[in-house]
C-alpha cells in the first residue's frame, strides 16, 4: 500500500468518526428525556467529532497544501473553549427558571449541611 493511499484512509477514518461521534451527539440531543440530560450530547460528543473532522483537515491540507495549517486548531480551541463554558452557563440558566430535573441540586452551604 502507497503512502498516500495509506494518509488517505487514516484522513477517511477521521472524517468517519467524526460524524459517528456528531451523529451519536445529535441523536442523544433528540432522545434524552430532560434539559440536563440533553446537554451532554452536543458538548461531549458532538465536541469530539468536531476535533475529529478538525483533525482530518488539519492532516490533509498541511499534506497537499503548501506548508503547515494551524486554522482547524484555532477552530478546535475556540470550540473546546467555549462548549462547556455555554453549556454551564446553560445549565445555570435553567437552574435559576427551576426547570424539571433541578430540584435536587442545592448550593454548596446546603449541600454541606446534610
Amino acid at each position: 500500500m502507497e503512502m498516500a493511499t495509506l494518509f488517505e484512509w487514516i484522513v477517511a477514518g477521521l472524517v468517519v468518526a467524526g460524524a459517528g461521534f456528531s451523529l451519536i451527539g445529535s441523536l442523544g440531543l433528540v432522545r434524552m428525556p430532560d434539559f440536563f440530560t440533553r446537554l451532554h450530547g452536543p458538548s461531549k460528543a458532538t465536541t469530539i467529532g468536531m476535533g475529529s473532522i478538525l483533525l482530518a483537515s488539519a492532516l490533509y491540507m498541511s499534506v497537499r497544501g503548501p506548508g503547515l495549517s494551524l486554522h482547524e486548531f484555532m477552530i478546535s480551541l475556540f470550540i473546546v473553549i467555549t462548549t462547556p463554558v455555554g453549556s454551564h452557563l446553560l445549565a445555570k440558566a435553567a437552574r435559576h427558571r427551576r426547570l424539571p430535573g433541578s430540584e435536587g441540586w442545592t448550593d454548596g452551604d446546603q449541600a454541606r449541611n446534610r
